[in-house]
């Protein structure tokens, strides 16, 4: 049983000069205590499909057609309350930079027992104990002590620890987490990832998280899904996918991803850039940067298909399938 589901998500944005399709038909879902890994380039729509499900869009975007479906209640649709509702007590949000997250005028007891009490039934002193509890469950020392500082009085790595606990501050059952470690040094990333997983185990939570590293993909996630220009290029199980990637772009991705154990001056990359959501080319988005590419891939635009044991948008399964079956 899925606790998220997201089916065939589109998201536009109307302009003077016509309205640009930012996502483009997305599908997946998340099942509870499972971490789904959302990566890719810049651009490429992994912020915007977690702002679509927690209901910040910016303006003018909007969804314009698919659903998004929380524990069997569609939830696209809501109203900005009753979305308000939702975002603190059912879904949890980790974003990127928590001092942004974080008021600063407010000790962090403060923000984390009015978050308590806005969605859960407790008293004034349950919700504080309730909030010291959360810090010492995040790794924050002496946490009772530490629930009365303000967020300057903590470091980088523990500001983000707090942030974790405010999203987890009402118990919800999906976290969504937008490039949680990147402002992170490495070693402060590995605690934050082990902290996200433990959070998984213990609390039957399902997290989206959304990064560009595939390095922290490969360390955190169950599954992973691909994007590119919008759309999913290739979803399955995270050692599928980095170990047999069944899309080129996929390929490439990981062929970025420098090897240390080779000696090399150069690193590899994918020439070319993502195309702008206003020049998206007909057929495979990919197309023009695939080595792979063939007439098909130029007229026709491929869904999803199975290709081994992930599925991938890409014409090259039809043609391997064909030649099977001949």
């Amino acid at each position: 049983m899925s606790l998220l589901e997201v089916k065939n998500l589109v998201v536009e944005f109307p302009g003077r000069r016509g309205t640009l399709r930012a996502l483009d038909d997305i599908s997946f879902s998340i099942a509870p205590g499972e971490i789904l890994g959302v990566v890719g380039e810049s651009g490429a729509g992994k912020s915007l499909t977690g702002a679509a499900i927690i209901g910040l869009l910016e303006p003018p975007g909007r969804v314009a057609s698919g659903q998004i479906v929380l524990e069997g209640q569609r939830i696209d649709h809501l109203g900005h309350e009753e979305m308000r509702h939702i975002r603190g007590r059912r879904i949890g949000a980790i974003f990127q930079d928590p001092l942004t997250s974080l008021n600063p005028l407010y000790t962090v007891g403060r923000q984390l027992t009015e978050t308590i009490l806005a969605h859960l039934p407790v008293s004034l002193a349950e919700a504080r104990q309730r909030a010291i509890q959360l810090l010492q469950d995040t790794g924050i020392p002496a946490a009772e002590q530490r629930v009365d500082h303000f967020p300057h009085q903590f470091s980088g790595g523990m500001r983000q620890r707090v942030v974790i606990a405010l999203a987890l501050a009402a118990e919800p059952k999906l976290i969504v987490a937008d490039e949680p470690t990147t402002a992170l040094d490495v070693s402060i990333q590995a605690q934050i990832i082990q902290l996200l997983k433990n959070i998984c185990k213990s609390r039957g939570a399902a997290v989206m998280l959304i990064t560009h590293d595939m390095g922290v993909i490969a360390e955190t996630c169950d599954r992973v899904a691909v994007l590119y220009a919008g759309r999913i290029a290739e979803i399955g199980p995270v050692h599928d996918v980095i170990n047999q990637p069944s899309h080129p772009y996929t390929s490439g991705l990981m062929a970025s991803i420098p090897d240390m154990e080779q000696d090399r001056e150069r690193l590899n990359q994918i020439d070319g850039a993502m195309p702008r959501l206003n020049a998206i080319p007909a057929g495979c988005a990919y197309h023009p940067r695939c080595a792979s590419a063939f007439d098909r891939c130029l007229r026709e635009r491929p869904d999803l298909m199975e290709a081994g044991s992930t599925r991938a948008a890409c014409w090259l399964h039809t043609e391997a399938q064909a030649g099977v079956a001949a």
